[in-house]
């Protein structure tokens, strides 16, 4: 099967959440998948069998925060790997307005982003598996709610390829996925080898390229800001850090990874394709536990003349915190405890576009009313062009409905 026709097959999925609409999702998600799918998701999900848990557990309570959900798309490649296995990869960004809380993350009201970095394994135009990371800690530093250690690295919302061509098909791609290989192979020279040249960053990276890491780590520019913000606190913090055995590294540690290549673009999977000890201090603020922890990274690169231009990075950091005994959401909820965890008032433009979005003819529910938390009168309007969103009056209003406390 050619590259094009593998990522023609898992589109009619990933266009169903461009615009987010539950009910066809849902009706995508049960064509894909079956009792034997298997779904590793980021933590702290964990992993599903089969559609119907998968989006009640996963996206339906995304969609519930972010009712004008929408999915947007920047890289997706596919091909079939060395194993003989069919996979899409696929980079982008979820967004839309913040208004209700999501895994106990306070809203903030306005519009935000989190990274997505999510591989499809296809067989007999089924998805037999699914590996998906999502970028959680950016939604909590969005909502000014991260209750870890600050990143050093930059904080934004990650650019989609500068070429602007991370959608497109490019032929084949052997040569990028060796030089990437390569560059990892090189990268693990050090520390045992105590010198930093061993690595030969300046023969394998773009003197501008951008390092797209992970909230909590955040994002670099150049050799500087790669070694500073990223690389010198992660090698001081696991010196002996170990990379899959596919990716040539000599290891006799054997990872499940999965390498696709498309013209300058490469993308790789690994659940885990990292292993390494937690002995010293100095990487995201974790104290040394002397403890093997094992990192799930899912990563996308672009190449231009020869040399790594972009690198897009997502690590399961929340998963790592897990490892050394650390509960990040529990933290979570002891930082945000005089915050407001409720609704924030859906705005009268939002409120058209829940309506529209969810009163199509596909919808089943036969809800013919339903009443949102806005203060006011029904009026003709709202009973016209409303009737899944009607305001309604606070029982405390009435002369008689407040409750009075007797002094």
């Amino acid at each position: 099967m050619k590259d094009f026709e593998i990522k023609n097959l898992i589109k009619p999925l990933l266009s169903s959440m461009r615009d987010f609409n539950d009910y066809h999702v849902k009706k995508q998600l049960e064509s894909f998948l079956n009792n034997n799918s298997q779904i590793k998701m980021c933590y702290p999900f964990g992993e599903f069998n089969g559609s119907e848990s998968f989006f009640d557990k996963v996206y339906k309570p995304l969609l519930n925060a972010l009712p004008d959900l929408e999915r947007r798309d920047m890289i997706l490649l596919a091909g079939t790997t060395t194993e003989g296995r069919n996979w899409v990869g696929s980079m982008g960004n979820y967004m839309g307005t913040f208004i209700k809380p999501f895994l106990n993350i306070p809203p903030n009201g306005h519009l935000v982003h989190m990274r997505y970095h999510e591989f499809f394994c296809l067989e007999e135009n089924k998805i037999v598996e699914m590996q998906i990371i999502w970028d959680i800690p950016e939604l909590m530093m969005l909502s000014n709610s991260w209750p870890m250690s600050p990143q050093l690295g930059a904080c934004l919302c990650t650019p989609s390829p500068m070429t602007s061509d991370g959608l497109d098909d490019h032929g084949d791609g052997k040569k990028s996925i060796a030089l990437i290989k390569n560059m990892l192979s090189d990268m693990c020279l050090h520390p045992e080898n105590p010198d930093p040249k061993v690595m030969n960053l300046e023969k394998y990276w773009h003197p501008q390229f951008n390092w797209y890491g992970p909230a909590g780590i955040g994002t670099c520019r150049g050799v500087s800001g790669f070694r500073n913000w990223h690389q010198i606190p992660f090698l001081r913090g696991m010196p002996n850090r170990t990379v899959d055995k596919n990716s040539d590294v000599n290891s006799n540690w054997i990872a499940e990874t999965h390498w696709i290549g498309s013209g300058p673009y490469v993308c790789e999977t690994g659940w885990p394709n990292m292993k390494m000890n937690l002995t010293n201090d100095g990487w995201l603020g974790i104290a040394p536990v002397n403890k093997e922890i094992m990192l799930k990274s899912l990563d996308f690169w672009r190449l231009e003349s020869g040399l790594i231009r972009e690198n897009w990075v997502l690590v399961d950091l929340l998963d790592v915190f897990n490892q050394v005994g650390v509960n990040v959401f529990e933290r979570l909820n002891e930082f945000n405890k005089a915050k407001n965890l409720g609704s924030i008032l859906i705005l009268e433009d939002m409120d058209s576009l829940f309506i529209n979005r969810n009163n199509t003819e596909d919808n089943k529910s036969n809800v013919s009313f339903s009443m949102n938390v806005e203060n006011k009168d029904i009026s003709k309007n709202d009973l016209l062009k409303k009737r899944q969103a009607l305001p309604r009056i606070d029982c405390n209003n009435f002369p008689h409905g407040q409750i009075y406390k007797k002094i």
